[in-house]
């Protein structure tokens, strides 16, 4: 890899990764697999960046690598250990401790793939156009995805009466 190409990857990465850090823990329901789904991310990103640099969006070549190194990890059966408690960038999480982790522990009582669409679309800023390129698949699906992991974040948040969390 040339200087140039280096110091752009190096660039890129810097200036992305508080943010790619916050989707693939989302993701991963996890932080500490959140940073490693990153880390395999830019590793990945690393080897191929030359293609990745000439992309007409590279954050959404980032995100969907990002979204494919998740896939390709839920699908590996490893065993993980839980070693942080919280996120790993304070200024995101919300204002109240309890509050953050309570959506966070919602996040993942989410389905998979409905998890994915809340992540990109509301944790990754993306639209739901951007959110279907990333995943591949029609905006209707990312809108139907969203309609139903919004309703079951809301119910794992405010369980009916009766139901035990």
């Amino acid at each position: 890899m040339r200087t140039e190409e280096r110091d752009a990857y190096v660039e890129y990465v810097t200036a992305s990764t508080p943010r790619l850090r916050r989707i693939a823990t989302l993701l991963a329901g996890d932080p500490a697999r959140g940073d490693d789904l990153l880390q395999e991310t830019l590793t990945r990103l690393f080897v191929h960046w030359k293609r990745a640099s000439k992309a007409d969006n590279l954050d959404r070549y980032v995100h969907r690598m990002l979204y494919r190194v998740f896939i390709d990890d839920r699908r590996r059966k490893w065993a993980s250990v839980r070693l942080l408690d919280q996120m790993p960038e304070a200024e995101h999480a919300a204002a109240d401790p309890a509050e953050a982790l309570a959506v966070r522990n919602a996040l993942r009582q989410v389905p998979k793939g409905q998890r994915v669409v809340l992540v990109l679309r509301y944790f990754g800023d993306l639209s739901v156009q951007e959110a279907a390129d990333v995943l591949g698949c029609s905006t209707g699906t990312v809108k139907s995805q969203t309609a139903r992991g919004l309703e079951a974040l809301k119910t794992a948040l405010n369980p009916p009466a009766g139901a035990t969390r």
